[in-house]
């Protein structure tokens, strides 16, 4: 049941406390009569009427179609929530590609797109190519820009609660991008920025093997390897978006990961090599090996500095039934005085996408049930 609303004091801030209430009900535990709604909520079944007339009206909820077979006489009405009211579009961007994924108001995901990008574009080039991604995505799932909510954006990098990309050594010439700033032109909804590794730990307790932990470190494996941390289930960013960024220190050997299986910065090489070691390859396993031991540094002191009760390895390098995971269990237990859970995550490419729509949504939730404001207005604005 959801929260209890309140029966006093100021009634336009009851109306929004019983309207939040309802709303949130509805989405979160399906469609009902008014009877079974007014219950669930706790109101009168006069109140919950209209409460249920001024969401039809914002288009946050509809009535839904009678059951058969209900009995005798008119069945009673059912109403539900309106999760294609709106979408949450969720962009993840690194050096090579671009992902995106739109995903409705209930966070169920409608469609995808993906686009490969010139590692040697100019930024310039580079955000033009996004645009163009975003709009064959939306043209593929026939949904209107206009449609869009909120947007989550995911990139490797340090980045400032500004959405202004810090530092970056991924991403050719990204330092000092003002990537909000610049997605946003495309939208009129809020855009919000964030570096990759801190979505993907938000996609690992959403969709992925952490739902049920709530002090969480991601490690994500890429070009370099960068972590995320949720600390009582909320992602901890720090002050200027930097939290979790030891792997900048080279002493946690975190830097050049896929370099050190492939040769260069090349991820299909380094795939290759993973696949070679799951295989069973003496070469490519000490590799692996290799790369491991270096690894289990960095891993250990994000696990020694938070206490996590899980350790998610998710990333391109977790890859090919998990070589690299199984090394880093080995490697890493040993360094921690407490037992830490090391796990693979399930949630392959899409981590990053995931946990860009897992942002977005966030935000719209933020705007959906606000108590601070009146609802004259379904959709969240842009943000100023």
């Amino acid at each position: 049941m959801s929260q209890h609303p309140l029966h006093g004091g100021d009634p336009s801030v009851l109306r929004r406390l019983n309207s939040a209430a309802t709303l949130r009900e509805l989405r979160d535990c399906g469609e009902a009569t008014l009877s079974e709604l007014a219950g669930r909520v706790g109101l009168s079944r006069p109140t919950t009427e209209g409460v249920l007339g001024e969401l039809i009206r914002r288009g946050l909820v509809a009535e839904g179609a009678p059951r058969p077979g209900a009995g005798i006489g008119r069945p009673a009405r059912r109403y539900r929530f309106r999760a294609e009211a709106g979408h949450a579009l969720g962009i993840d961007i690194d050096a090579h590609r671009v992902r995106l994924l739109v995903a409705d108001l209930t966070g169920e995901v409608v469609g995808g797109h993906g686009a490969a990008l010139d590692v040697r574009a100019t930024p310039g080039e580079r955000i033009a190519a996004v645009r163009a991604a975003v709009s064959a995505c939306l043209g593929a799932v026939r949904i209107p820009r206009r449609s869009l909510w909120a947007v989550g954006a995911g990139t490797p990098g340090v980045v400032a609660p500004d959405g202004t990309v810090t530092s970056c050594t991924a991403v050719p010439g990204w330092e000092g991008v003002r990537l909000g700033r610049e997605l946003g032109r495309s939208f009129r909804c809020p855009v919000l920025v964030e570096n990759d590794a801190n979505l993907a730990a938000l996609a690992e307790r959403w969709r992925g093997a952490a739902r049920d932990a709530d002090d969480v470190v991601c490690v994500y494996a890429a070009l370099h390897t960068g972590t995320g941390a949720l600390i009582g289930g909320r992602l901890h960013r720090g002050r200027w978006g930097a939290a979790g960024e030891i792997g900048m220190l080279p002493e946690m050997g975190l830097r050049d990961t896929a370099a050190a299986l492939g040769g260069d910065a090349s991820l299909d090489r380094a795939a290759r090599v993973l696949d070679a070691a799951a295989r069973g390859d003496a070469e490519a396993a000490a590799l692996v090996n290799a790369l491991a031991a270096r690894m289990a540094r960095g891993v250990a002191a994000m696990a020694l500095a938070l206490d996590p009760e899980m350790i998610i390895v998710g990333g391109p390098l977790a890859r090919s039934g998990g070589p690299l995971v199984a090394e880093l269990r080995r490697r890493v237990r040993p360094l921690c005085p407490a037992p830490v859970r090391i796990e693979s995550s399930r949630l392959g490419d899409e981590s990053v996408g995931l946990g860009a729509v897992r942002l977005a949504l966030d935000r719209i939730d933020e705007d959906l049930f606000r108590l601070d404001r009146g609802a004259a207005s379904a959709a969240p604005r842009r943000a100023t």
